[in-house]
C-alpha cells in the first residue's frame, strides 16, 4: 500500500511540473507583451525597460522558468493585468463560490447515482421512471437544463431561488467562505437554509450527466459481482438482497466507480465554470469570462494551473481508494 501511495504521489508531482512547463511556454509564445499590458500602451522605452527587468523578464527563459515555479511553490501565481491585484488573491475570493457549488454538485451526483444503481438492481418501485429521467437529464446540455430548471422551479412554481448566493444581507463572510458552513458556524441555521436553496439547482443542473455516468458503472459493478461464489454463500445463510449488496458486494464493486467518478469530476468542473454564468454565481468562472476578452493570461494560467493540478490531485486520492476499496490494487 505505501509503494502504491508513493508511486501515485511521484506521478502526481510529475504531471503537475509538466502542466506548469507548458503554461510558462503557452505565455512565452504569447504575442501579448505582459509589461505594456500593466503599464499600457503609452508607457516610455525607459518605463518598459525598467519593468521588465524587476520582474525578471530580461533573464533567460530558463531563469525565467525556474523562478516562476518558485514562485508557484511560495503560492505566487503573479499578478493579475485586469485587476492589478495577485492572482492568489483573485482567486482567494472566487474559489470558496465555485468550491462549495462543485461539493454539492458531487454530493447530489453521488446520491443520484447510488439510487440510480440500486434501484435498478433492487428493482425498487418507480426505479424504471427515475433512469428515464436521470437518462434525459444526462443527454440535455448542463446549461440548457440549468435554464430548464430555472423556468420550472423558479419562475413557475416559486420553489428555489435563481440567482446569487443568498438573499440576506448580513450573512457571516469567514471563516471558510463556504456559505453553508459558515452558517452553522456563526449558529445562523437561517444563513445555511438560505445558501442551500441557492444551491439546489445549480448542483443539480451540475451533477444530473456524471450521476448518470457513474450510476450505470456502478449497476454493472453490482450486477457482476453478484453472480461470485461469496454472494451465493451469503444468500445460502438467510441475508437478504440489500444486505448482500450492502455488506459484501458493494466494496468489491466501487473500483471502477470510483474510476468513473474520477474522471467526471474534470468534466464536472467544466460544467462548473458554465452554471456560474446562468445562476449569477460570483465563482472562477465569473473570474475566468471577464480575464479572456483582456488576455490577463496570468489570471487565465493561474485558474487552468488551480483547475488542472485539483483534477490530478482528486484522481491520484481516487487511485488511493480503489486500493484501499480492493487491496488486490498493488500496482
Amino acid at each position: 500500500m505505501l509503494q502504491l501511495i508513493a508511486k501515485r504521489l511521484a506521478a502526481m508531482a510529475v504531471i503537475i511540473f509538466v502542466l506548469t512547463a507548458v503554461l510558462f511556454l503557452l505565455q512565452k509564445m504569447s504575442p501579448l507583451d505582459p509589461v505594456h499590458a500593466m503599464l499600457g500602451g503609452n508607457a516610455s522605452k525607459q518605463a518598459v525597460a525598467e519593468q521588465r527587468h524587476r520582474l525578471g523578464l530580461d533573464r533567460p527563459a530558463l531563469d525565467q522558468f525556474w523562478h516562476y515555479l518558485g514562485g508557484l511553490l511560495h503560492g505566487d501565481l503573479g499578478t493579475s493585468f485586469r485587476t492589478r491585484r495577485p492572482v492568489s488573491t483573485d482567486l482567494g475570493a472566487f474559489i470558496p463560490v465555485t468550491a462549495e457549488l462543485a461539493l454539492y454538485g458531487l454530493g447530489f451526483a453521488l446520491l443520484l447515482a447510488v439510487l440510480l444503481a440500486f434501484g435498478a438492481v433492487l428493482r425498487w418501485p418507480g426505479a424504471g421512471l427515475f433512469r428515464l429521467v436521470l437518462m434525459i437529464g444526462a443527454s440535455t446540455p448542463a446549461f440548457l437544463l440549468a435554464i430548464g430548471a430555472i423556468l420550472i422551479f423558479y419562475q413557475q412554481l416559486g420553489w428555489l431561488p435563481a440567482t446569487g448566493r443568498i438573499d440576506l444581507a448580513d450573512a457571516p463572510t469567514g471563516p471558510t467562505g463556504l456559505l453553508t458552513v459558515d452558517g452553522l458556524l456563526h449558529g445562523r441555521f437561517d444563513v445555511t437554509v438560505d445558501a442551500f436553496r441557492h444551491l439546489v439547482l445549480p448542483g443539480f443542473a451540475v451533477a444530473v450527466g456524471p450521476a448518470v455516468s457513474i450510476g450505470r458503472v456502478l449497476r454493472s459493478s453490482l450486477v457482476g459481482e453478484q453472480s461470485a461464489d461469496y454472494t451465493r454463500t451469503a444468500r445460502a445463510k438467510g441475508l437478504t438482497e440489500a444486505r448482500v449488496l450492502r455488506s459484501h458486494v458493494l466494496r468489491n464493486s466501487l473500483g471502477p466507480a470510483l474510476s468513473m467518478t474520477g474522471l467526471q469530476i474534470g468534466l464536472m468542473c467544466a460544467g462548473v465554470l458554465v452554471i456560474e454564468q446562468i445562476f449569477a454565481l460570483p465563482g472562477i468562472g465569473q473570474y475566468t469570462t471577464q480575464s479572456i476578452p483582456v488576455a490577463d493570461f496570468p489570471a487565465i494560467a493561474g485558474v487552468t494551473l488551480l483547475l488542472g493540478a485539483g483534477y490530478v490531485v482528486i484522481n491520484t486520492i481516487v487511485d488511493i481508494l480503489q486500493a484501499i476499496a480492493d487491496p488486490r490494487i498493488n500496482v
